[in-house]
């Protein structure tokens, strides 16, 4: 299976015959994780020399990261989160300042945002995380956000900082429920969301050509009406659907001893599903706010 970003593709984080990047998760009494199961196994992994490390993968333990082994860990994540994430910001914020609102800084927005996607992907096909390529990215993604988020506000007064709350809300809630355990992030699960997110994706890609052609007017299915909340709250969902299997790749990366420098990608698949969701929290702020 598959990740449903295609930044955890690489190094490990996703592999054709296991869930999001591994086969299983260490399971207590169960049989011990060798090399098939960890892709971090080979290649100068702490856990093929160790001893130690070896003994508490046979017992089903949860591995134990020494400190300076090079390997990922959960403050590697968020410092490179908060720094991809700040990038976005300090990027939106100088476009808010700078860039009045027109059809030049629109069509500024619209530029940047190509930019950012064809970042992106670029990354997303190198077998290694590039700083600069994600940092890069997130620049102009910011730029992209800044513009819009401007837009929005001067029509729907607000409707910018109750997105970023709504984002927030968003992401603790999916989080809260991740940790709790109401939601299992196996194959199954995985597979039934990524089939729900490509067939939308689609449905969206027709909706953008019918409405351009003028098959579909007021926008279609993405109206500024109840259909569009609809759709939008769908994406919202959707996005949430990103996080845990985001969540759950990033909890097992750190398990499986993964290179410290995945933590780059960590942050940027992370980014990309905080963006998306703050664009349709956006939309949908501005649907409830209607024409006032």
């Amino acid at each position: 299976m598959r990740s449903s970003n295609p930044v955890f593709s690489r190094r490990g984080f996703s592999r054709d015959n296991g869930y999001a990047g591994f086969n299983a998760a260490p399971q207590a009494g169960g049989p011990a994780v060798g090399t098939q199961a960890n892709p971090y196994a080979q290649g100068g992994n702490p856990y093929a020399q160790n001893p130690y490390a070896q003994q508490d993968l046979q017992q089903g333990a949860p591995p134990q990261a020494p400190v300076s082994t090079g390997r990922m860990t959960m403050d590697d994540v968020v410092m490179r989160s908060a720094m991809t994430l700040g990038t976005v910001t300090v990027g939106a914020v100088l476009a808010w300042a700078l860039l009045p609102v027109s059809s030049t800084s629109y069509g500024l927005a619209i530029g940047a945002a190509l930019v950012a996607f064809v970042l992106a992907m670029v990354q997303s096909f190198k077998r290694t995380a590039s700083p600069a390529l994600i940092l890069g990215y997130a620049a102009f993604e910011g730029v992209f956000l800044g513009v819009i988020s401007e837009m929005y506000n001067s029509r729907w007064s607000g409707a910018p900082f109750q997105a970023v709350l709504g984002t927030m809300a968003v992401s603790g809630a999916t989080l809260l429920v991740y940790k709790a355990g109401w939601i299992r992030v196996t194959a199954r699960y995985a597979r039934i969301g990524m089939t729900i997110a490509i067939a939308f994706v689609v449905v969206m890609a027709v909706n953008l050509l019918l409405v351009a052609f003028g098959v579909a007017g007021d926008g279609g299915l993405r109206s500024m009406g109840p259909l569009g909340a609809v759709v939008g709250i769908l994406a919202i969902l959707i996005g949430a659907f990103f996080l845990t299997l985001d969540f759950k790749q990033i909890e097992d990366g750190i398990a499986y001893g993964a290179p410290k420098e995945e933590a780059w990608l960590a942050a940027f698949g992370l980014t990309m599903t905080l963006v998306w969701i703050y664009v349709e929290m956006l939309r949908l702020v501005a649907i409830f706010s209607g024409d006032d």
